[in-house]
């Protein structure tokens, strides 16, 4: 392992601004049924061009330690802080897309230094935040769908000499974190997320014929996202390297297209940017989307989770189904929040921390013989 610091060099930033000030403007549509407005668009480019600071994040990065290392043939970023805490739990945060390690840094200090944030020390974690293979930091890479992440991070754990730690994540971190509990159970002490979308346990209707209302709506709302604004998704699982060259080429083009999936979100304009730009400084705009193909090529999981698994629902997300999601794990506290959003790291943190620390605090009481 090797210690790693961002350092983004000025010709990167300088490049930049030029190609942001010779954007070239799609025609005016400001209906959103069509995607991302050309307003909003526009919004976020100005912010960016004269008001956004790069440097002021690199910083916060930087203010932790961080360290890269190679496994199963990819670069692995991560950054690792430790707790002044004697019996921490070792926690793995897993982002998703578009989303990046810019969403835990409001998390990792309460997580890590219980006590400095004014919350009770006897449930503090090592905390351990990397970026996916083929996104961020950690460069370019092909062929990582979340199982075979969840591998490599069963591997990373190893390498940092620990028996036991904890999985939390948001987005495909959701699907990783369940999957290392599948990968590593003698390991895993438990994982949690903010969402399962899980599918009913069969075809057969009856399954969501015999849903409560709330459930009724919460399924009606997920078939209406995936008809009618979940069209990244498709393209990213069918042909994301067509994409890719106008991601990789176009830094409003990049913001519009990762847009769609975040700026209704409860993410403010300095968070909507910083996610974008760790793709375009980091060369990895066209391989980030690549986890939605590689999902799709990957060998089916093999059966239910063993671990416990917690689950935090927050209001400006798209809603999970318990009765499903019964069938898939084995859920040990389902809590739902009256605010947050899709990133509740960034626009609800102490609302996850809380639940985090709940979950495990439960979790590591949990007798083995159950897992």
């Amino acid at each position: 392992m090797k210690p790693y610091k961002i350092e983004i060099s000025d010709e990167a930033l300088a490049d930049l601004r030029y190609r942001l000030d010779r954007a070239r403007w799609a025609p005016g549509l400001e209906d959103a049924s069509y995607g991302v407005p050309v307003a909003r668009v526009r919004e976020l480019v100005e912010h960016w061009r004269h008001h956004y600071d790069w440097r002021a994040w690199e910083s916060r990065f930087n203010e932790h330690p961080q360290y890269t290392t190679t496994i199963d043939g990819a670069n692995v970023h991560f950054l690792h802080v430790r707790s002044p805490e004697p019996d921490a739990l070792l926690l793995v945060l897993s982002h998703g897309w578009p989303g990046s390690i810019a969403e835990y840094l409001d998390v990792i200090g309460p997580l890590s230094d219980p006590r400095r944030h004014g919350l009770d020390p006897s449930i503090a974690f090592e905390v351990v935040v990397p970026s996916l293979p083929g996104s961020g930091f950690s460069g370019p890479a092909s062929g990582w769908g979340p199982r075979r992440i969840a591998t490599a991070w069963a591997e990373l754990m190893r390498r940092l000499g620990h028996e036991r730690y904890g999985a939390a994540g948001n987005d495909w971190g959701s699907g990783i974190s369940v999957e290392l509990g599948r990968i590593a159970p003698e390991h895993v002490v438990g994982a949690h997320v903010t969402q399962t979308w899980d599918p009913p346990p069969s075809d057969d209707p009856k399954w969501v014929a015999e849903l409560g209302p709330k459930d009724k709506a919460a399924w009606e709302a997920f078939q209406d996202y995936a008809s009618n604004e979940a069209a990244y998704g498709v393209v990213q699982a069918q042909q994301p390297q067509t994409l890719a060259h106008a991601l990789a080429d176009s830094p409003v083009g990049l913001l519009g297209w990762n847009a769609q999936a975040m700026h209704n979100h409860g993410l403010d304009n300095d968070a909507i940017l910083t996610h974008v730009m760790i793709h375009w400084l980091t060369g990895t705009a066209g391989s980030a989307i690549r986890i939605y193909a590689d999902y799709a090529r990957e060998t089916p999981s093999p059966g239910p989770t063993t671990v416990p698994v917690g689950v935090a629902q927050f209001p400006g997300d798209l809603p999970s189904i318990r009765v499903f999601s019964e069938h898939h794990h084995d859920i040990l506290s389902w809590n739902e929040y009256d605010r947050g959003g899709h990133y509740a790291a960034q626009d609800a943190p102490d609302l996850l921390v809380h639940d985090i620390r709940e979950f495990f605090t439960a979790a590591r009481s949990v007798p083995r013989d159950r897992e």
